[in-house]
C-alpha cells in the first residue's frame, strides 16, 4: 500500500501546536535527510519548531549534528514505535545585522 502523502511532505504536527510543522524523512537516504530539513528550516520563521521524523542511525546522528552546527537547537528526540525518531528542531534567530 502506498503512503498517500509523499514522504518529505511538510505537514501541522499536531492541533494542539499548530506553529510546530513536521518533515517526515524516513523513505530518504543520506544526504538527502539533511538538504530536506535544512530547505523546510530555512523556508520558516525564527523561531519556528520543526519536528522531523526519520527512520536509521546515520540519518540520526547526521541530521542531529548538521542541525546543531548550523546554531539550532534540538529541544526533544522521541523515539517512536515503528523505529523513526522524532526531533524537534526550534530554529535560531538569524545573525544581527551589521
Amino acid at each position: 500500500m502506498k503512503n498517500p502523502r509523499e514522504p518529505s511532505e511538510i505537514l501541522p504536527a499536531d492541533s494542539s501546536h499548530p506553529e510546530t510543522l513536521m518533515l517526515d524523512i524516513t523513505h530518504e537516504k543520506c544526504p538527502m535527510t539533511f538538504v530536506r530539513t535544512r530547505l523546510a528550516l530555512d523556508g520558516m520563521a525564527q523561531g519556528g519548531l520543526l519536528a522531523v521524523r526519520l527512520k536509521g542511525e546515520e540519518p540520526h546522528k547526521n541530521v542531529r549534528r548538521s542541525v546543531l552546527a548550523l546554531g539550532h537547537s534540538i529541544l526533544s528526540e522521541q523515539a517512536e514505535e515503528d523505529g523513526s525518531v522524532v526531533l524537534t528542531i526550534l530554529k535560531k534567530d538569524p545573525a544581527p545585522a551589521g
